[in-house]
């Protein structure tokens, strides 16, 4: 058995064949589910010291159950046979530590209207009385020896009557409301390593957000992943916006493309209209720059057409 399961001694008196047969598959089923259970009918081999046997015991487990019959009741109380000195042992025990949770009274063959030994007249027990309930009690016992409750305490919750300082808004200058651009036109200065690398151009429909991560102090991937784009297309072979005759006609089978300095990134938004962005600038922490920035001047097309002449 592992040094780390829960050692247990188990306490029974012997009042028939049938009742050590009774402890003896309670003992087994424990140890399936991980106690490393202490019980005579394991230990204790023939002609073995009793008393050392049980004092060893007691001493060594971190729990014991008192399997509280009729019979070991009686007999506890009387101070009679093994269960007499092991109630002494026990008694002793108790006396240095009167709190201690360490002994489980486990009832079972029990009629008494008080059906635990006197020195244990003040521990919850777990009642094995009634076979129908057999597993919801062996659950309860086996959850109690590893410390796992079955109702588990929940976590302390807030004072609905304590008055508690309102969240401090974080500064403007910090917010998402930072990575907007909203007029048709423009030049924007942008640390893409901040707001996931998202900056917003334009408003309302025709709003794009465009989506940028580094690649060097040379190129800047652009993505599609936003929703409200629905395509974006390269273009390498116009140096001005305002000379692209037909944004539709160039590829747009990529959901990345690496734009160069100089180089025309086309979005097209899912309400239909065009937005061109040329790369103007280019800074990259990875190269030796001391941010991630892009600059880009950016033009969108209002009347939904592909061309961006005049």
């Amino acid at each position: 058995m592992s040094s780390g399961a829960s050692k247990v001694f188990i306490s029974y008196s012997h009042d028939s064949d049938q009742h050590k047969d009774w402890v003896l598959t309670l003992a087994t089923r424990l140890v399936n589910n991980g106690v490393d259970v202490i019980l005579d009918q394991w230990n204790l081999t023939l002609g073995g010291d009793l008393p050392q046997f049980m004092e060893s015991g007691l001493t060594e487990a971190k729990r014991v159950l008192a399997i509280c019959t009729d019979n070991y009741v009686k007999k506890a109380n009387r101070g009679a046979g093994g269960v007499g000195y092991e109630k002494m042992i026990l008694t002793g025990q108790l006396m240095q530590d009167i709190q201690s949770d360490r002994i489980i009274p486990v009832i079972r063959d029990n009629d008494n209207k008080v059906p635990i030994p006197t020195f244990l007249a003040s521990k919850a027990y777990v009642d094995f009385r009634d076979d129908q309930k057999y597993e919801e009690k062996y659950e309860e016992l086996v959850r109690e020896i590893h410390g796992e409750k079955i109702k588990p305490r929940p976590p302390l919750g807030y004072n609905p009557f304590k008055v508690t300082p309102k969240d401090i808004e974080p500064k403007l200058s910090f917010s998402k409301e930072r990575y907007i651009s909203p007029t048709l036109a423009g030049i924007v200065t942008f640390d893409y390593s901040n707001n996931n690398g998202r900056y917003i151009i334009g408003a309302g429909d025709m709003a794009f957000e465009t989506a940028w991560t580094g690649a060097n102090k040379k190129s800047i991937h652009a993505y599609n992943d936003p929703k409200s784009i629905r395509s974006i297309a390269l273009i390498t072979d116009i140096k001005k916006i305002e000379e692209i005759e037909d944004a539709s006609t160039y590829d747009t089978s990529s959901r990345v493309r690496t734009a160069q300095l100089g180089e025309i990134v086309v979005w097209q938004n899912s309400a239909g209209y065009y937005a061109a962005t040329k790369i103007e600038t280019l800074k990259c922490r990875s190269h030796g720059s001391p941010i991630d920035e892009v600059v880009f001047s950016y033009v969108i097309q209002p009347n939904k057409t592909a061309s961006f002449r005049g």
